[in-house]
Formats: C-alpha cells, structure tokens, sequence
C-alpha cells in the first residue's frame, strides 16, 4: 500500500533463520545501510574484542564501572530500547553465522565465533542490568541459563579444535547443534522477556505523564519497536499499547503528536491483537472524529487515514467483524473523499485513496457512497496532476477504485464524462522506471486492475466504442502476445484476454484473423496456455 512504515532449529546455512526464536528473525533482517550498520555496531564489536582477549574480564576500574552505572542511569527507555535491540541484532547475525560455519565444517571459525557470542551475551547482560534495576525472577533465570549453555557451547567448540579426527568430530557435530539450538531458544526467550518489560515501562510512562517530551520519547519507543515483526506488535497490544496510545489521540494538549501516535497505532494493526484492542476502546469512533475535524492538520488525518488503510487491508482475514466500522462509513468516506480532493501532497493522497481503496473491499455499500460522493471525478481529476498522482502505488490504488465501482451501471457515465477511458488505456502502458522489484509489482496490479476495468465497462457500448476508438485493442493484443509488456504476470494477461474478448464482440473487425484465432475463438484458458508458452522474437 505504501512505501513506508505500510513480520524446532535444523543448522542448515540460512534455514537456521526461519527456526530462530522471536526476535532473533527479524532483527537479523533489518534492512540498514551496510556502512552505517558497520559505524554503529562498530564499539559494540570492538568492546567485545577486549573482552575476548581478557577472557571476558572486565576491563575499566572500579570508578570507571561506577562512573559508567551513573551516566547509564540517565539514559531514557527509549534509549536503552535501541541499545539493546542492537546487541540483540549482533548476536542473532553471529549465531546464524555460527550455523553456516558449522554446516561447512569450519571448526576453528565456528570455535572463534562461539567465543565472541559468548562475549557479546556477557556485555548484553551486563549493560542491561546496569539501566534495569527491577528485572524480573524469571528474566535473571535466563540469564543464568544463557551464560552457562554460552559457557558450555565454547567448551564443546573448543574441544574440536583439539581434534582432528573426522570421525570425532562429525560425532561431535549433533552436540554442537543441539547446545546451538539451546542457546538460540534460551536468547530468543530472555530478549522476548526484555522487550516485554520495556514495552510495559514504555506503556506505563504514557499512561501515568502528562510531559509532551517524556509521552513523545515513549511512542518513538514503541514505533520502533513495531518495526521488528508481527510478534512485538502482539505484545505491545496485549500489555495495554493501543489502549495508551489512543488515550493520547483523545487529549488536545498531544495534538503536535498525533501524527506519530497514529503512524504507531497503524504498524501495530498489522496484528489481529491490535484491531481487537483498537475495537474494544471506541478507536474507530477516534478515528472518524480526528478524520472530520477540519481544525487538525492535514498530517495528522493523512496518518488517521492510514489507520484506517491498514484496519481494512483485503489482505487481513480478521477485519470483516468491526462493527463500529460500518456504523462510521458514511462519515469516513465522505473525510477521505475530501481529503484526496484536497491533498497537498503525493503521499497524503497515496494514504487516503488507499484507504477508500480498501474499503471498496470491506463493504459492497461503499462503492455507492462514492458514486453519490462524486469520487469517480475527483479521482479522475487527480490522476491529472503529475504532483499528487506521482507513482505506481498511487495509481494502483485509483485504479482498485475504478474497478470496484464499475460494478455499478452508473459509473459508465461517470468514465465518460471524466475521459476515464484514456486514463485506464494511459495505465495499461505503466512500466516501473526503477526497476525496483516492489515498483515493478505495484505496476503489474495496475496493468491487470485497468485491463479489468475495460471489461468490466466495456459491457457499456459508450466505453466499448471510446476505448476501441482510442486503439485499446492493440494494446491488449501486445500485452498478450509480448510477455515483457507484462512483465511475464499471468495475471495481467487473464485480465487482458478479458478485456480483449470483451471489446472484440464490438468491433470484431479491428482484430487481424491470427489474433481472432489464437486469442477470442479459443476457450480462454487455451488462449491463456498459447500465450505463456509464446517465444518472443528478437529481431
């Protein structure tokens, strides 16, 4: 929907990722430039050296430790947060390394890594204690527990470097796994725990703070958090996240942060938790009022429309029970109808259009509000300007709407009148300028839902003589025939051998007869089949 912010271990190389433990997977997955990546892991790497030089002693004096316990004290939550979350992230990229090396039999690699995870665990624990004066029973277990299977693995992974006998150590290699496996579980258990207690104390300081930094500094806390995978985002719901953060969405003294607060409650919608506790405490009522309070800034309904977007998602199988949803439509439609029409930016029309565009999903009903809302021409007017329809994801969502709404025998006019008939022939030719694999996709479904849409109209003699007339058949022809038209997507050729048929009983006359043959005569899955096996021909 939108380029942004809108989740048993068998050692085999990367398949090892896929088994580790929350939240090992995802931060392994961060996506950061390599070069900074490297300048911030930098001192944690370098730390951690030392210590395995001096065999995990510390190395400060006594003034220096305390000296360093003082400063760390003043650190925020939502610095602590990030602190770990980047140990948490090497130690994950070091025991899945581990799983490579030892898959490949590298024992002395596997050895040296071992030592370093086994320091970087050490520092982890050490640096957390030091700004968590009230960690749980439990949590202080799994350290306990972690540090001596650590402990254990580098006593294994020493002694194979003491051997060489093969079969020794292919004996020794189920051993090694099993600990590896352990020590995964037992890291991805206590950062769980970790996590869970910050997000408590980050819940906790927006529930009892009426200090716009402080209440700032905590859902920047959560956000980020939401940004490592559907499973934080279900803790942060279950320990009271959406509750806390749609207490401030309600108090004007927070207006300057409601983007921020809405962007986080968006991210953790992703989850069936989320929408659940959303429901349970009014938040779509919250929604509709920020969405039709023409006093809040447009930022802040862009981020409400997102909400919105995210909660309506076709691609969630738990939204079709928000009963407070239905009873709000009429209202929310109407304020992001309004909101596209008025949109200053690409982005803040990408969020509402999405939105609309996913409600046409939700409920059949909406297709008419928008008819009588006179959004056909709003859009159509839109997709004019270069500046607020500026991307494929724009218009694929433009275009979801045209396709739901011309279900309706109304809209044929309505596409008329706003020469919508040259804007889907326009969307049939989108190609991605990047290459980018996420472009590319978002202008296939707009191939396929324009194509879609022509057939659909097309049922309307008015459309099928505009659209024949603006040469449309030739370009469903070479859509069908030239797989890098369409980018090879099977679906977008079904969509225009429909297309294609449809207009061909108007105008059999503007088909040659191989074309006739191959793709209107034939049952179209035989169409289908011919067109998928073609060889292009360079010449």
């Amino acid at each position: 929907m939108k380029k942004y912010r809108l989740r048993s271990m068998s050692c085999q190389g990367d398949d090892y990722l896929d088994s580790l433990p929350l939240p090992v997977q995802r931060m392994h997955l961060i996506q950061v430039d390599s070069v900074q990546r490297w300048m911030e892991d930098l001192k944690l790497m370098t730390d951690c050296e030392c210590m395995c030089i001096l065999q995990s002693k510390p190395i400060s004096t006594e003034e220096d430790a305390q000296s360093e316990l003082i400063l760390s004290s003043q650190h925020s939550a939502y610095d602590n947060l990030q602190l770990l979350l980047k140990r948490t992230w090497i130690i994950s990229t070091e025991l899945t390394r581990i799983a490579q090396k030892l898959e490949k039999n590298r024992w002395q690699r596997v050895h040296s890594m071992t030592v370093r995870v086994n320091c970087h665990v050490r520092s982890m624990i050490n640096e957390y204690n030091s700004f968590t004066r009230n960690s749980s029973e439990e949590m202080h277990q799994f350290e306990k527990l972690l540090i001596e299977k650590c402990s254990e693995f580098t006593a294994v992974t020493e002694r194979c470097i003491q051997t060489e006998d093969e079969r020794t150590l292919q004996s020794m290699k189920s051993c090694i796994n099993e600990t590896l496996t352990t020590v995964a579980q037992y890291f991805g258990q206590l950062i769980e725990l970790a996590l869970t207690y910050e997000i408590q104390n980050l819940v906790r300081q927006i529930n009892s703070t009426d200090n716009i930094y402080v209440t700032e500094s905590s859902t920047i806390g959560l956000f980020s958090l939401t940004q490592e995978g559907a499973q934080l985002c279900r803790i942060i719901a279950k320990e009271g996240g959406v509750v806390a953060l749609f207490k401030i969405c309600r108090q004007d003294c927070f207006r300057c942060l409601y983007p921020q607060t809405l962007r986080t409650l968006a991210s953790i919608c992703c989850v069936e938790e989320g929408i659940h506790q959303l429901e349970k405490v009014d938040g779509i009522l919250c929604l509709a009022d920020i969405l039709t309070d023409r006093t809040h800034s447009e930022a802040t309904r862009a981020e409400a429309a997102a909400v919105i977007a995210q909660i309506t998602s076709p691609h969630l199988t738990f939204t079709q029970h928000l009963s407070s949803f239905l009873e709000n439509m009429e209202e929310i439609v109407t304020a992001l109808v309004k909101l596209c029409q008025e949109a200053s930016t690409g982005e803040v029309f990408l969020l509402a259009s999405a939105a609309l565009a996913n409600i046409t999903f939700f409920d059949t009903m909406a297709c008419e509000m928008l008819l009588h809302l006179n959004a056909m021409k709003i859009l159509l007017a839109a997709c004019a300007d270069k500046q607020i329809v500026d991307t494929p994801y724009s218009r694929d969502q433009v275009v979801t709407i045209l396709a739901n709404m011309s279900v309706l025998d109304q809209c044929a006019s309505e596409i008329i009148q706003g020469n919508g008939v040259q804007l889907l022939m326009e969307m049939l030719f989108e190609r991605s300028s990047s290459g980018n694999s996420a472009e590319v996709t978002a202008c296939e479904r707009v191939q396929q839902k324009s194509a879609v849409t022509l057939a659909r109209l097309s049922r309307d003699p008015e459309v099928a003589h505009a659209a024949i007339k603006l040469r449309c058949i030739p370009r469903l022809i070479e859509l069908c025939r030239s797989p890098a038209e369409r980018n090879n997507s099977d679906s977008v050729l079904v969509a225009c051998l429909a297309a294609l048929r449809r207009l061909a009983v108007m105008s059999p006359d503007g088909l040659e007869d191989s074309d006739f043959q191959q793709l209107v005569k034939p049952r179209l899955v035989d169409s289908f089949l011919l067109c998928t096996n073609m060889e292009e021909s360079f010449v």
